[in-house]
Parts: C-alpha cells; structure tokens; sequence
C-alpha cells in the first residue's frame, strides 16, 4: 500500500485539473491511497473523486478575513496531518501557502514543480524532490507529468479521464430534455465575459428547441446580468445562489453547457457533459477546457489571447470584449445543438 497526501489548495478549475492525475494514480499504483488538503471552499469538488480517501479542508479564505478566530481551527487541521502515516506527499499547486501547509505537514518526501516551473519559485525551497516540467503544457498534463514522476510510474499514453462519475439519469436526448442546457456567464475578468446580446440568442434558440436554460449567478454584477439575459424568457431559470454543494448536482445533470473560461465550465467538461467554451484573452492549450465532449470557440484576432484583465482595443467595451463579441450566437448554438444531437429544422 502507498499512502499520499496531495496539497492542491485551490482554484475550482486548478482543482478539477487534478483529477485526471489522480486517474492515473489509482490506475498506476497497487494499494494506492489519498488524501487531499483542499481550501474548504473546494472541498466538495475534492471528495467528487472516486479514488480520494480523505478531504482535509482547510479555512484558507476564513483565515484571510478573520485570522485570529480561525487560527486555532487551523493549527488542529494542519496539526492532523501529522499522524496520517504518509509516504510522500505531492504539492501539486507551487506556491508558497502550498508548501507551507507540505512543511507543517512533516510529511517527507515532499515532491513539486521545480524552481522555473512552479509558480513562485521561493516555494521549491521546501521540497525534498522537485520535478522540472516546464509551463508549455496544458495545466492537466503538468500535473499528470508531476504525478508520474512523484509516484514513479511512466506518464500515460492514454487521453486525460477525470474519474468522474456523473448522475446518469438522463442520458438520451429527449430523457435529458427535462434538464436544460446551463449558461455558466460569470468569471472573474471582464474581458473572458460574453455579450448580454450573445447569451440571450443562446437561450432564445434553447426555447425554440424546447430546452430549459439555467443560470448561476453570484455577486451583483452577474446578478444583473443573469437578469438582462432571462428577461422575457419563460424557459430560463435562475438558479438560487449558493454553495458548490448545490451547482455541483445542476451541472452534472445538464443536457449540455455553454461557458466561458471559468471553473465550472471546467467541470462540466470533466463530467463528460456536452460542453462550449468561450475564449478570448486567455489560451486554451495552456488551460483550456479537457473531457471526452468539447468545443472550444477561439478568437482569430490577432492581439488573442492577450492574458489582459483589460482590453486595449476597447477598453470601455463594457460586456463582452471585441475578441469574444465576435462570437455569433447562432454559430454557438448549431454547434450546441449537434453535440446534442437534436433535429434540424427540417426534421432531419
């Protein structure tokens, strides 16, 4: 048996990136066993892994906001990972506050990215072994490349599989109908937001189909915009704010998923549910979506991607910068509709 303990603390999507690398693990590794240190906030997409024995979450965001009220919580979580009985431990994040939590850990062997390819370079210092694998990859290879090299077993031929396992209760188009497709509109920059416009034309082709449309929305910018998209729109739904716990189930029974590049698109990608990513600024080789049903729409601009949380073509672009405005609704949804298999207009 091999028992391992993995510090990936955070994002969403730096979290579902680390699933496939599990795969592997539990495929490579006789008797393998982890553990996974997650920030809370995550932590229910950490124990969504079938082959994820424990989840230690961490009050990483709690702290920041109230450090002296959740020291002591803390101190006892990091404090139990000493008597975990672990044989190496895999920092698979690179930073600093990861490798802090590897240090507080005494787990040794520690293994990371090496310095040049980590992500702040001070945190190689606390590792006993560290890998070079340069950040020319996509994210989901890197890790599975770390894992490999870690846990001593040559990197898989084979295409990345998250592992997940999805509800299953609606799997043929007219089952999965009932569902609805999920708008996923919100992410952390302006300048990876699709136009108000753009997603309504989505969601107007979903009705004429007969599919529901649900969105999520947190915070009040994307309140407002979930309302200018549903305005009007019988077949939308809002979905009522709240933890992962709930937009976890919403995703995973989704008849498809139209996202731009933010973590839950990422996950609906690692589902296996039929999804569309939006990308302007940010490149998708490097961080793009990954499963067995994707498309990704890229601009052909030449400024794209950028990796700018503002654009210097427009800079008062407001919703949807050039680069993902370009995008037609009507390109987004034949390509939606045949992921989903429905009939063409003229019954075809």
């Amino acid at each position: 048996m091999m028992r391992v303990l993995l510090v990936k603390l955070s994002s969403l999507g730096d979290v579902v990136h680390t699933y496939p690398a599990v795969t592997d693990a539990v495929r490579a590794v006789p008797g393998f066993e982890l553990d996974w240190v997650v920030d809370e906030a995550f932590a229910p997409l950490a124990r969504l892994h079938p082959g994820v024995r424990q989840v230690i979450a961490l009050p990483i965001r709690r702290m920041k906001k109230a450090p002296r009220e959740t020291l002591a919580e803390m101190k006892a979580a990091v404090g139990a990972l000493r008597g975990g009985g672990y044989d190496l431990l895999i920092d698979a994040q690179g930073l600093m506050k990861s490798a802090l939590v590897g240090v507080f850990s005494g787990v040794k062997p520690r293994h990371g990215f090496a310095r040049g390819s980590a992500r702040e370079s001070m945190a190689t210092w606390f590792y006993q072994v560290g890998h070079d694998i340069p950040e020319t990859e996509h994210m989901v290879t890197r890790i599975r490349r770390l894992f490999a090299a870690s846990l001593g077993y040559p990197m898989p031929t084979t295409a990345a599989d998250a592992g997940l396992v999805p509800d299953l209760a609606n799997r043929g188009i007219r089952e999965r109908s009932g569902d609805g497709v999920v708008l996923i509109h919100g992410t952390s920059w302006t300048t990876k937001t699709w136009t108000v416009e753009g997603w309504r034309g989505v969601a107007e082709r979903c009705a004429a189909a007969g599919l529901d449309v649900k969105l999520f929305a947190h915070g009040a910018t994307e309140t407002e915009r979930a309302a200018k998209i549903a305005a009007g729109l019988p077949n939308v739904e809002q979905v009522p704010a709240g933890g992962l716990e709930g937009l976890i189930p919403v995703i995973a029974n989704a008849a498809g998923v139209v996202t731009v590049d933010t973590g839950l698109g990422h996950l609906a990608a690692a589902f296996g549910i039929p999804t569309l990513g939006l990308y302007g600024p940010t490149n998708p080789g490097l961080t793009g979506l990954v499963g067995p049903d994707v498309e990704e729409f890229v601009s052909t601009r030449s400024c794209a991607p950028c990796e700018q949380t503002s654009c210097r073509i427009k800079p008062d672009f407001g919703e949807g910068p050039p680069c993902l405005a370009d995008q037609s609704p009507e390109r987004v949804w034949q390509a939606l509709a045949a992921r989903l298999r429905l009939p063409s207009p003229d019954g075809t």
